[in-house]
């Protein structure tokens, strides 16, 4: 076969992956098309036949940043092949907008039970909702991310994905589903999909391109320091803020920024990278007959001793589909590969059981490399800030829950947060700020806002307090908090009193469920007092919510909704699209995990 290339550049071409070859061809068929517009422009005017140029739209729907900058990536390929693209998070994409949109790249993550983020609610609702309208004119294409270790993988990207075709939009390419170990599946599908709008805007383009413009994008924080390269800070305090026999461990931690020039905003998450437990890692060693100092090949490629790797640098207390069908496979346990084969079952064993317990229930020998290859990379935990730089400068603070349990008879703590609640004043910690643009206060700051959480989910609201108070602001606060007892477990007692007696805390009312007979949550307390809240929403206040997403925040929507269809004399949906006005207006925000 006669190549239209020299030799040299096919041998160079037979080296590369399947990914860099896909990104390759997009790159390739961007540039030649791009090539071809711009000679177009020398020919005279009349031999062109003015077209309609196309209108592209990329939509991120993150929930930690991951689908933000992997829709960062798509639009810089776009504006490098000369297209014209619009980068919209979809806390600001209006959704009534939908069906006059051309094409549609929407990127999304999956949180909980299988939702979408936060911020991709109320487009959500509305797609799935009665006024959902027909699409018959757009063109789409979803990219999904997610975490196979739930059993509802990636389902927001696969619900996004499905009901756009139903409405009667064209798919462009077929959805890609992406693990936590994203960015090969990630960067073979923005290859695809950059190659393929290109095409089309190519195709119905008359005019020279132009740099790619439109709506910018919240960007990520402009710090130094990122998901990719941490900050190596150091621990100031780590204090336990529930009594001494409460049922709940809850840590206030404050951790040193000095010399970083880190900035961050009341609302922002901080991301912890932590180190495994040794007497974890000495278990799961011992379960597998591995030798502590066998050497590993990481996923990047370079070399170090199973024991570091297990220690600092692979995800050893999340448990996967992944690793249960690879040992039951390696292991040839009959009873094991049954289980891994069944999905409903699987699913419940993940729900159950650690990494650790597989390997206890079911011992096996395995090489140093198959039992690297059980985990994946460490991922860093998001906690919600519970500071305000207007007070505490150069430090930031987190409020940890510390998870403790027993598993075939031995006591574990969860990965992230048994580590803070171990570190002692001076120890090393790696730290980067996750950007949370969706949860943030007012502008104005006269506007009310009502902050309703549970548990350590008053952290934000501490923040926002300090915030407020810096900055002296006259809008009203209420704060609506729950736990489980006042003398046990009410976090920052003495801080809340005091902003109660200075006034800058308008009210708070308060939810125990483990107090009296009868168990008080946060929204028994938001329906008794519904006349106010209702007050509240008609002077504009903005809601907060943070917690537990699975049941608080469903239970606190549920009461809100059961507010404005009462107190508004509205229909349930007229009071679902009220509350999703509030969502698409930035005035009802959830920090939910």
């Amino acid at each position: 076969m006669n190549l239209p290339i020299v030799p040299e550049l096919a041998a160079q071409l037979a080296a590369l992956s399947p990914t860099q070859l896909a990104w390759l061809s997009g790159y390739a068929w961007a540039q030649s098309q791009q090539s071809a517009v711009l000679a177009a422009e020398v020919l005279p005017a009349a031999a062109a036949t003015p077209v309609a140029a196309r209108r592209v739209r990329i939509v991120s729907a993150s929930q930690t940043g991951n689908a933000r900058r992997v829709a960062e990536a798509l639009h810089q390929q776009l504006a490098a092949a000369g297209v014209t693209a619009q980068l919209t998070v979809a806390a600001d994409f209006k959704s009534k907008s939908l069906p006059e949109e051309d094409i549609l790249l929407l990127i999304t993550s999956t949180q909980g039970e299988g939702e979408p983020p936060e911020e991709a609610l109320p487009l959500y609702k509305f797609l799935f909702g009665k006024k959902a309208p027909q699409l018959a004119q757009l063109q789409f294409a979803v990219l999904a991310l997610g975490d196979s270790s739930y059993p509802k993988f990636c389902q927001a990207g696969k619900d996004f994905d499905q009901r756009l075709e139903a409405l009667g939009a064209q798919r462009l390419l077929a959805r890609t589903d992406c693990d936590l170990d994203y960015q090969a599946a990630a960067d073979a599908w923005l290859a695809a999909a950059a190659a393929k709008v290109t095409e089309l805007a190519a195709a119905s383009a008359a005019a020279p391109v132009a740099a790619a413009a439109g709506t910018p994008a919240a960007t990520g924080s402009t710090a130094t320091y990122d998901k990719n390269r941490p900050f190596a800070a150091s621990v100031n305090v780590g204090q336990k803020i529930t009594a001494r026999n409460a049922a709940k461990d809850v840590r206030h931690i404050e951790i040193d920024l000095s010399g970083s020039g880190i900035r961050y905003q009341p609302g922002d998450a901080l991301g912890v990278y932590f180190r495994n437990q040794a007497d974890l890692v000495a278990e799961i060693l011992q379960h597998s007959g591995v030798d502590a100092a066998a050497e590993v090949t990481l996923a990047d490629g370079s070399r170090t001793s199973i024991q570091a790797a297990l220690s600092e640098h692979l995800d050893i207390t999340q448990n996967t589909p992944a690793l249960v069908r690879a040992y039951a496979g390696w292991s040839e346990d009959a009873a094991l590969q049954a289980l891994a084969d069944d999905a409903a079952a699987l699913a419940d064993y993940l729900a159950t059981t650690l990494p650790v317990g597989v390997l206890a229930a079911h011992p096996h020998s395995l090489t140093a490399q198959q039992l690297h290859d059980l985990f994946r990379p460490l991922a860093p935990r998001l906690y919600s800030i519970a500071s305000a730089q207007a007070e505490v400068d150069e430090e930031v603070h987190l409020t940890v829950g510390v998870v403790a349990f027993e598993h075939h008879g031995r006591h574990y703590t969860g990965a992230a947060s048994g580590f803070l609640a171990a570190a002692q004043e001076g120890d090393p910690i790696r730290v980067f700020v996750e950007p949370n643009p969706h949860f943030r206060l007012p502008e104005n700051g006269d506007t009310p806002i009502i902050m309703i959480g549970a548990g350590t989910g008053v952290a934000p609201f501490r923040a926002f307090m300090q915030q407020r108070e810096a900055n002296g602001d006259a809008g009203h606060n209420w704060l609506v908090f729950g736990n489980q007892k006042f003398t046990d477990d009410f976090l920052y007692q003495s801080e809340w009193l005091q902003y109660r007696k200075s006034g800058l805390l308008t009210r708070a009312d308060l939810a125990w469920s483990r107090q009296g007979r009868e168990k008080v949550y946060v929204q028994h307390k938001l329906l008794a007092e519904a006349a106010e809240v209702w007050r509240w929403l008609q002077a504009g206040a903005h809601v907060y919510v943070c917690g537990d997403a699975s049941r608080m925040a469903r239970d606190v929507e549920a009461a809100l909704l059961e507010i404005i269809a009462g107190q508004g004399g509205l229909s349930a949906e007229d009071a679902e699209d009220y509350l999703n006005d509030l969502r698409e207006a930035h005035r009802y925000q959830r920090d939910v995990y």
